[in-house]
């Protein structure tokens, strides 16, 4: 992590960096976040992010304690200040701190804001080249996964159980046994006659600012991109997989609950998607 972070408009030390214990997102998880990627020292597809963060304080009822297109200039200032050429941009806004542990929205609190910056190898990741391998979970968040809200537990929880079996990713399955998405990124397959299917946005899954990206890219490539709920057996017997995020680009999955995706290995489709995402992103007639 890197050495100054933004809380409540002072760039301090990160080590110096406060919230009072009464802050509803540390009591309630009443806050949401973003994570924008870094590439050459600038931010990648940052308006789709920032967009998505009003989208999330609305649908919360949280105002933003500063406008919203400022928001990027705090993140650029924290680039420069740390000195961050590769990695992640993350932001926080909380309901705030209240004078006492009540449900309710409290009258008094004004809303929180902090923000770090963080070093990270993306273009270069080891895991381009060999792909990860995922495991599945059932899905246990609440029923406004949508809202890109603090409340994570159930994805600390997948997370883990990924890691504790040798895997990089959890996908997780609805009760009807099809995947939502990963623990942290969505989750797409491609079918034998070379369809791209990812889950349609809803209630149900977070609506992916990369995945947004991605799937215009696979149609520029002329893939045909289905938006539909698609069964943990179908994931089994795709043709590939991969999944996308902010924090990762395009990454293949190579394997999911120990079987072989494909031939076991990174696909020409992930292979192709990522390495146009990356263009995309580092072109240079990009200012956002």
């Amino acid at each position: 992590m890197s050495d100054i972070a933004y809380v409540n408009g002072a760039y301090i030390p990160i080590g110096e960096a406060r919230v009072s214990i009464l802050d509803r997102g540390f009591l309630f998880a009443d806050g949401v976040y973003e994570v924008a990627a870094v590439i050459g020292g600038r931010l990648i597809d940052n308006e789709s992010h920032l967009s998505r963060l009003e989208r999330s304080l609305r649908e919360l009822r949280i105002g933003s304690p500063i406008p919203v297109s400022r928001i990027a200039e705090i993140e650029a200032e924290l680039i420069a200040r740390n000195g961050l050429s590769e990695g992640l941009v993350y932001l926080q806004i909380t309901r705030g701190a209240a004078a006492e542990r009540e449900f309710g929205f409290p009258t008094e609190a004004a809303p929180t804001f902090v923000a770090f910056a963080q070093k990270k190898n993306i273009i270069a990741s080891p895991a381009a080249e060999t792909g990860v391998k995922a495991l599945t979970v059932p899905d246990l968040r609440w029923a406004r996964r949508d809202i890109k809200s603090t409340a994570l537990l159930a994805q600390v929880l997948a997370k883990q159980a990924a890691l504790e079996g040798g895997c990089q990713e959890a996908w997780m399955v609805d009760q009807d046994g099809f995947v939502t998405e990963g623990s942290s990124s969505t989750a797409f397959i491609l079918t034998g006659a070379n369809v791209l299917v990812t889950r349609l946005n809803s209630s149900a899954v977070l609506p992916g600012c990369t995945r947004k990206a991605v799937q215009l890219l696979a149609e520029r490539e002329g893939l045909t991109v289905e938006e539909r709920s698609f069964s943990l057996a179908e994931a089994y017997e795709a043709k590939e997989a991969f999944l996308t995020s902010a924090s990762n680009l395009v990454l293949p999955v190579v394997s999911l609950d120990g079987r072989p995706i494909g031939s076991g290995a990174p696909g020409d489709t992930s292979r192709l998607l990522r390495r146009r995402y990356i263009e995309w992103a580092t072109n240079t007639s990009r200012t956002d």
